[in-house]
């Protein structure tokens, strides 16, 4: 008998009703990282993840609100995948800060169109979703400079103002890396010397 089609496969949905957002956000990276947000579009992306164009809009207002929801996630995410790679080393804070620093770089590496747009929209009159999100990733830092205290590298005094120092430390060298100045391997090497030369400068302090 014929069935008239009926019992085709069904083309399996690339994501449920309810996570297209997260769905929406994974491709606008993944273009932001290919292509560069200049190849970012909301009519795009509903294309590539087989909505109507207009869908998107359910989730994001325009253009901006989708770049402030790129820029927030990068921002958690960056804190989360430092403070984990913090958290192995819970007795060796020169490891600790090592590994912290060299989770920023990766970052930095895979996604540095990322980056750019987080702290472009952190700058540009951010959204109270983004000034948050950067607010936790300074506060993941500050976190991982306050072991420092308890290791007795340096005193709780010292925690504010070495912390805009290790910023600017894993920033340089991850800024090294994206223009290739250095290879990602080096980058491991002078993460290194740097944190050792850190570590040794803040100890010198005291």
């Amino acid at each position: 008998m014929p069935t008239f089609g009926y019992d085709r496969a069904v083309p399996a949905q690339p994501f449920h009703h309810g996570n297209l957002r997260a769905v929406l956000l994974d491709r606008a990276q993944a273009v932001l990282r290919e292509r560069g947000i200049d190849a970012l579009s909301l009519r795009e992306l509903a294309r590539e993840a087989g909505v109507s164009h207009g869908a998107p809009r359910n989730h994001f207002a325009d253009r901006a609100a989708l770049l402030d929801a790129l820029a927030e996630r990068g921002f958690l995410r960056l804190a989360d995948d430092m403070r984990e790679a913090a958290g192995r080393w819970p007795d060796d804070y020169a490891s600790a800060l090592r590994a912290a620093g060299s989770a920023y770089v990766s970052f930095a590496v895979r996604d540095s169109a990322l980056l750019d747009l987080m702290f472009a929209a952190k700058m540009d009159h951010p959204s109270e979703a983004v000034h948050g999100a950067a607010e936790r990733l300074f506060a993941t830092l500050t976190g991982i400079m306050t072991m420092g205290v308890d290791a007795g590298a340096f005193g709780a005094e010292d925690v504010g103002r070495l912390s805009l120092v290790l910023a600017a430390i894993v920033q340089g060298i991850a800024a090294l890396v994206s223009s290739r100045r250095i290879t990602a391997a080096q980058a491991e090497t002078v993460i290194d010397d740097a944190i050792t030369l850190f570590l040794d400068g803040a100890a010198a302090r005291r």
